[in-house]
């Protein structure tokens, strides 16, 4: 596994594993979803990873306990040093307020009885930010980071009369009004207009870099992840299986399911249509009984026989920095 400098590294992830037990029997027994399963990364200070993958494969479950939402049934979550299973009471509020959540829908995660200006000061009276003064200059400050302006016309005004991507921009100003250290972004963009998708990426560009945030970009679209993400780690049944800086992933991929994925990325150019290829046939494996082996190989076109469907590979690291979980790199 990769290493950053002690002194960088903002959030450590090490051998998580999450898992939500079943309401039935499977095969005579309780079951488990083993949602997430042995993940293990780290995040530099002022960096963007995008964890990407298909609908299913455990993105929002990792996010999720990264959150402290879910927790974990094995490793550990550290961030600045402090395990998050060691947490409890002011210090797990202390780790909330510096971690700032942008959910998917953004109507949903608006309370619809709530003015903007009472979503924004929800969190400052929680943690007991300063002085009512301070907290309206506070959301004066975020609104207009967040290019809602003029800002007085958005105070008032509730979640119902605003716009997809004027509520995508609430959502963004409530995870940063306590001016959070890292950022989880699940699927921003995902239920907004194309229009609008381009701004709010830039505008979450542009908070990382001013402030210099750890970001977390949990995404199904790889075509978006090159402008917004210095990393990317590729998920598949729970597992990261590759992971590495974005142009060298994008331009030498080495995992089967990786180059699947990138060959499925829409061309604009109707003349490439017929080269489209879509991702390897069949279904994404159960969580509740994956396979044995590398939970990809019914679905390789490179699988090799006794070994591939025997034994878990483990993370090899093919170039420098680039690392993948195949045995085709052993």
């Amino acid at each position: 596994m990769e290493s950053a400098p002690q002194e960088e590294t903002l959030l450590s992830v090490r051998n998580l594993r999450t898992e939500f037990e079943l309401r039935r029997w499977v095969f005579g027994r309780a079951g488990f979803v083993r949602a997430v399963d042995g993940v293990s990364f780290e995040l530099k200070r002022g960096e963007a990873i995008a964890v990407v993958g298909e609908s299913g494969c455990g993105k929002s479950s990792l996010a999720k306990t990264i959150l402290g939402l879910h927790r974990p049934a094995q490793g550990e979550v550290i961030f600045e040093g402090k395990g998050l299973a060691g947490l409890n009471g002011r210090d797990l509020r202390w780790y909330r307020s510096q971690v700032g959540y942008v959910q998917q829908d953004p109507y949903g995660a608006l309370p619809p009885f709530m003015s903007v200006r009472r979503i924004l000061e929800e969190p400052l009276i929680v943690n007991g930010a300063g002085s009512g003064t301070e907290r309206r200059r506070r959301i004066h400050e975020v609104l207009e980071e967040v290019r809602l302006t003029p800002v007085q016309d958005f105070l008032p005004k509730f979640p119902h009369m605003l716009s997809g991507g004027q509520q995508q921009r609430v959502v963004i100003a409530r995870s940063m009004i306590l001016r959070p250290k890292l950022l989880v972004a699940d699927e921003p963009v995902s239920m907004l207009d194309a229009s609008v998708r381009v701004e709010i990426l830039e505008l979450l560009s542009g908070l990382q870099r001013a402030h210099d945030l750890g970001v977390i970009y949990i995404t199904h679209d790889l075509s978006s992840v090159r402008h917004f993400s210095d990393r990317i780690f590729v998920m598949y049944a729970a597992k990261i299986i590759e992971k590495a800086a974005v142009r060298e992933l994008i331009h030498n991929p080495f995992h089967p399911y990786t180059r699947a994925l990138l060959a499925a990325i829409p061309d604009p150019d109707a003349k490439n249509a017929a080269t489209l290829k879509a991702v390897p046939p069949g279904e994404p494996p159960s969580l509740v009984q994956p396979p044995s082996g590398c939970r990809f190989h019914p679905r390789c076109p490179d699988f090799m026989k006794g070994l591939c469907e025997v034994k878990d590979p483990p993370e090899f690291e093919p170039r420098p920095g680039h690392f993948v979980m195949c045995w085709l790199y052993q």
